[in-house]
């Protein structure tokens, strides 16, 4: 995968973009990260790449003209890679896990970071996603790309170590992952369940998903309303509601 970062701030990625388990799938050739001040693709004499809203209004908007110019210089550079260009705007779609899937599977992808009151309208029409990390404002769109890139990397093939270990996780299921333990079995009296111990896969399984299921319903009950229950969760999810005293 080829990732493309628009900023006016690059070297907010120096250390995020060269570290972990991102740092390790660059080494490993299984990422390519491009990471471009849209101010060099100015063709304004002072480089400037906002200017004044037509109509008035409080705040600067960025221009259309360098951010084109510099997602042409990426199609050029990609030789006509599919691209999935991104817009990061607090009004954008909400990010979650099944985008990052979404994601993990284009060829490049390009993250636009805003900066200022906002964008020209104009450039929305360049983009093929608008998304927000969540229902909050930041003073920039870097540190949301970089939330984004980091989920989306994660879920290539071979960047983790173990291809199974995204599998389980919180919300790629559409539930929260159930608890988990290392050595030793007894710290300080807290105990490690002890059906985790005893070797039994199958009765460890179905403790799992047991525990998935309690961590969902007590703390993200509205996941519960997307998924397909089958006929054992349900009946894991009444013993749970009784062991709670949610019945």
């Amino acid at each position: 995968m080829r990732i493309d970062v628009l900023t006016l701030f690059p070297r907010m990625f120096d250390g995020p973009m060269t570290e972990s388990i991102i740092g390790k799938a660059v080494e490993k050739n299984l990422l390519d990260i491009h990471v471009k001040n849209f101010r060099d693709y100015s063709t304004n004499k002072h480089q400037q790449v906002d200017d004044y809203p037509y109509g008035g209004g409080a705040g600067m908007l960025l221009k259309v003209q360098p951010i084109a110019d510099a997602l042409a210089a990426i199609k050029t550079e990609t030789s006509g890679q599919t691209q999935r260009v991104i817009l990061l705007d607090p009004a954008g779609k909400p990010f979650n896990q099944t985008m990052a899937e979404e994601f993990a599977t284009e060829e490049n992808l390009v993250f636009i970071c805003g900066h200022y009151e906002g964008y020209d309208e104009r450039i929305r029409s360049l983009v093929t996603d608008e998304v927000s990390l969540g229902d909050y404002v930041l003073t920039g769109g870097e540190l949301g790309a970089m939330v984004m890139i980091d989920a989306t990397v994660r879920l290539l093939p071979e960047v983790l170590g173990n291809n199974e270990s995204a599998k389980g996780d919180s919300h790629s299921t559409g539930l929260l992952e159930h608890p988990q333990y290392t050595r030793p079995a007894n710290y300080e009296g807290l105990e490690v369940p002890s059906v985790l111990t005893n070797g039994n896969h199958k009765l460890i399984a179905e403790w799992q998903l047991k525990e998935s299921l309690r961590r969902t319903l007590l703390r993200r009950p509205d996941m519960l309303e997307k998924i397909d229950l089958t006929d054992e969760m349900e009946k894991l999810l009444l013993e749970i509601k009784k062991e709670e005293g949610l019945l």
